[in-house]
């Protein structure tokens, strides 16, 4: 059996043979949030499944494969479709991207997600930067013996997100005239949505949003040293209250809906990251 060292090794190798540039910013892609795809001078684009121990995609709109190519003139790499944990894959593997994205030489990691809206002041379509997590998944990908080629053995989780990114990316909106909200996000293992008891408990705990994704992927980045941007689209309220049953069809669209905006931000965000990096 492969360590996970040599797994990023096998799968960085596979693509550079179709693209060899440097990422500055590695971009996941979430719930009906593909269409940035669209924005990308694309260069290549590599199915996942032939990229070595890259799970396969399966969850409802993801395209699963990964686009390589230019936004606003930045190299960048985005996954179309990401993994979860409800899709039966463990947490190590779901996160092997980020691991990848990083020895290719990636220094910022945007992360997006649909989401379910905890907090009463927000509303479905809004979009949230992310400025800390909780994790009620019940698992961790750091767990098991640690490799210190890969990072520390107790990374510190003081600034998942960072917390210069996160205003910066609160300005970005605003000068493009979006309004974004700011809060903490929870994720769960799923798939099934949260009863409403669910919703109540974890509103008292702290969570503005809640999802399925995003959590172990940000601690695999802040384990091997990149900084993470996270924006979440609020695709329907969970609101225990005035809880209706989940339509998927809808929360898809309400994502579609948002795209633009947040599409707009990850844009200008690319941008600003291309423009530090040159600094």
């Amino acid at each position: 059996m492969l360590d996970l060292y040599d797994k990023i090794e096998d799968a960085c190798a596979a693509i550079r043979e179709v693209f060899a540039d440097k990422p500055t910013v590695a971009i996941i892609l979430g719930t009906g949030l593909g269409g940035l795809v669209d924005q990308i001078d694309v260069r290549a684009t590599i199915d996942y499944g032939d990229i070595p121990h890259f799970p396969k995609s399966t969850a409802t709109s993801h395209a699963g494969r990964l686009v390589c190519g230019y936004l606003n003139g930045v190299c960048v790499m985005a996954m179309e479709g990401r993994f979860h944990m409800y899709e039966g894959y463990p947490l190590k593997q779901i996160t092997l991207p980020v691991r990848v994205f990083n020895a290719l030489g990636a220094e910022l990691l945007i992360v997006s997600n649909a989401c379910g809206g905890l907090n009463p002041y927000f509303k479905g379509g809004d979009i949230m930067v992310i400025e800390d997590q909780i994790n009620l998944m019940g698992d961790n990908p750091l767990i098991g013996i640690n490799d210190d080629r890969l990072g520390p053995r107790f990374p510190d989780m003081c600034e998942p997100y960072d917390q210069q990114w996160v205003d910066r990316t609160i300005e970005l909106a605003r000068r493009q005239g979006i309004g974004v909200h700011k809060g903490v996000f929870v994720a769960v293992a799923g798939p099934n949505l949260e009863t409403r008891a669910e919703y109540r408990f974890l509103r008292l705990i702290g969570a503005d949003v809640v999802g399925m994704s995003t959590v172990p992927e940000t601690i695999v980045a802040v384990h091997c040293g990149l900084k993470v941007v996270g924006l979440s689209v609020i695709t329907d309220m969970c609101l225990p209250d005035m809880l209706k049953p989940a339509d998927v069809a809808e929360i898809i669209a309400t994502a579609n809906e948002a795209a633009p905006r947040l599409l707009t931000i990850v844009s200008e965000i690319v941008t600003q990251a291309g423009q530090t990096r040159l600094a």
